[in-house]
Formats: C-alpha cells, sequence, structure tokens
C-alpha cells in the first residue's frame, strides 16, 4: 500500500519556483531519503507532505489524506521531527514526554520512550540544560510518542556526534521494523546509505533520481579499481599512468576507470611481468556520495548563470 502520494507537485513562492513537477510514492514499512543540495526543494516538499504548506500545483496524499485537510485522528497517525523546535526550556524531558504524550490516543509511555532514546539518566534534567544533541534526543521523542504510522524526520541527527548519530539511527530502525514508514531529509549521504530502502535527489526543484542506494551508484558515475599494493613494489615499478593514482602512503591504488577493460588489462599485464599478486583487487561502483555528487553538479552555464542573479 502506498502511504504517501506526490503527484505533479508544484509550489511557487512569488516568482520563484522552489519544487516545480515532483511526483514520487513511498509504499508503507519503506524508508525514503530525500537528498539534494541547498535550495533544492527538500524541506519545502516535507512541509507539504506534513500540511504546513499548500502547494501550488498538483497533489498530495497522506495516509489518503490532503495533509491539508487532515483532522485530529489523521494527524494523530503522523510523527514530526523538525528541523528545529521551540520547547519549554524549564520543562524536565519526562515533563515535555509526558505532556505530549497526552495528544495522542494510543502513546507509547514517557518512559519506554525516554529509555529508546538513551535520555533515561537526564529523564529529569530541564531541557535548558542539556547540550544541542540532547535536545536533538528530545525532539525524536516527541516525535515518535504517538506511534505514527508515518514518521517525518528532517535533518534528523543534525548536531550530533557520530556515535549519537548511529544510536539514533538504531532507534529509528526498530520502529521501521515494527511498521512504520520513514521519509527523511538528509545531509549526511552515509545516514541515507545506512537506513534509507530508497533514494529521491532533488536538484533546482525537480527529481532527478529515484533509485535504491546500490542502483544510484551502479549509474552515478565510473567504477573504482582498488588494489592494495604490496609493500616490496616500488613506486616505479608501476607503469607511469597507474603510479599516478597510488597513494603511496596508504599503499593503496585508487583508479577512477572509464574503460575497465584497458585499465583491468594493463594492471594484469604488469601483474605478469612482475609477479606480483593481484589477491584483493576490487572493482565496485562509486561510492554513494560520488553519485550523488555527479547528480546534482551544476553545469557551467548554469552557474554562471545563477552568479548574475
Amino acid at each position: 500500500m502506498t502511504v504517501i502520494e506526490v503527484e505533479h507537485l508544484v509550489k511557487r513562492f512569488g516568482g520563484f519556483t522552489a519544487v516545480e513537477d515532483i511526483s514520487f510514492g513511498v509504499p508503507a514499512g519503506q524508508v525514503a531519503a530525500v537528498l539534494g543540495p541547498n535550495g533544492a526543494g527538500k524541506t519545502t516538499t516535507i512541509e507539504i507532505l506534513e500540511g504546513f504548506l499548500a502547494p501550488s500545483g498538483g497533489t498530495v496524499r497522506v495516509l489518503g489524506a490532503d495533509p491539508r485537510r487532515g483532522d485530529r485522528a489523521w494527524r494523530a497517525r503522523i510523527g514530526l521531527v523538525l528541523q528545529s523546535t521551540s520547547l519549554d526550556m524549564q520543562l524536565t524531558v519526562v515533563e515535555a514526554v509526558s505532556l505530549y504524550a497526552g495528544l495522542f490516543p494510543r502513546p507509547m509511555t514517557a518512559a519506554d520512550v525516554i529509555e529508546m532514546i538513551g535520555l533515561g539518566p537526564d529523564a529529569v534534567t530541564r531541557i535548558g540544560a542539556l547540550s544541542g544533541g540532547q535536545r536533538r534526543r528530545v525532539d525524536l521523542a516527541l516525535g515518535i510518542i504517538g506511534r505514527p504510522e508515518i514518521l517525518f524526520l528532517d535533518e534528523p541527527t543534525t548536531g550530533l556526534d557520530p556515535e549519537a548519530r548511529r544510536e539514533l539511527w538504531a532507534v529509528i530502525q526498530s520502529l521501521v521494523a515494527d511498521g512504520t514508514t520513514v521519509l527523511l531529509t538528509t545531509h549526511y549521504i552515509e545516514e541515507a546509505q545506512h537506513l534509507a530502502d530508497r533514494v529521491i535527489v532533488l536538484a533546482d526543484g525537480r527529481v532527478v533520481a529515484d533509485a535504491t542506494p546500490g542502483q544510484l551508484r551502479a549509474r552515478g558515475g565510473t567504477p573504482v579499481i582498488r588494489y592494495r599494493v604490496p609493500a616490496d613494489v616500488p613506486g616505479g615499478g608501476l607503469p607511469p599512468r597507474l603510479a599516478h593514482y597510488v597513494d603511496f602512503a596508504r599503499g593503496e591504488l585508487m583508479l577512477p576507470s572509464a574503460d575497465l577493460t584497458a585499465d583491468l588489462g594493463e594492471l594484469v599485464g604488469w601483474a605478469r611481468r612482475s609477479g606480483a599478486d593481484l589477491t584483493g583487487l576490487e572493482v565496485a561502483p562509486p561510492s554513494l556520495e560520488d553519485a550523488y555528487l555527479s547528480l546534482t553538479a551544476e553545469p557551467a552555464d548554469s552557474a554562471k548563470a545563477h552568479s548574475h542573479d
């Protein structure tokens, strides 16, 4: 069942078009990540789906309803973690979570949610005394307290250190395992790689890719040949063109290859002549970050045009 439907969505602010003819759907139980550079239309799209903004054209349906007309029962089925929130700094963590729990018909207990987000020891600490990362955990707690069927996450791990970020990823994955659908925006490519079943890439208000992380990597650029160069092979022992792509501090060849047959043939030929062992040789698609950058790179002519805006 498709729980988020976007068809030919357009959003204009005066003469500026922030979102132009976007279409996609998200099935129940899926994690979909929306990526794109600043100004690509990510937050605008999310805010329309959450019901905060009205579209200028096209249609959106969330759990079968127009978000702008969703009633209280519909809103109880949605969880929101916005980029920023305005919480009462005098409330303790447990007071804030308990207050929000009262807004939903079948909430989780405040104690369970606080433990889930890793703030058990700080349950009675005032929000104003928490670090930025801890406050972000409280934001997540308020978003999930009502057992949402769909959870919207707008830059959910901003301000968290790597360890805390991974802890929140585990929370999100546990929610998905219980059937929650997640739509998230993020600037962390690793986050999309780790969490998302599917990645929707926006650029200039349009969808430029909609695929799994693996599919995006496969189509996002030239493959890379990786080879750990044996320690007893001096730099001069490699053909000059290959040696150019060796990081000798790490002892690793990383060659972006537009012609795998020719490049592998040259490497294999060198190995035969020199007696080098090619164990560990890898040919892999570009990273998700490489693919993302190739999809969102601004053409030179376009960049020049924007520089005069």
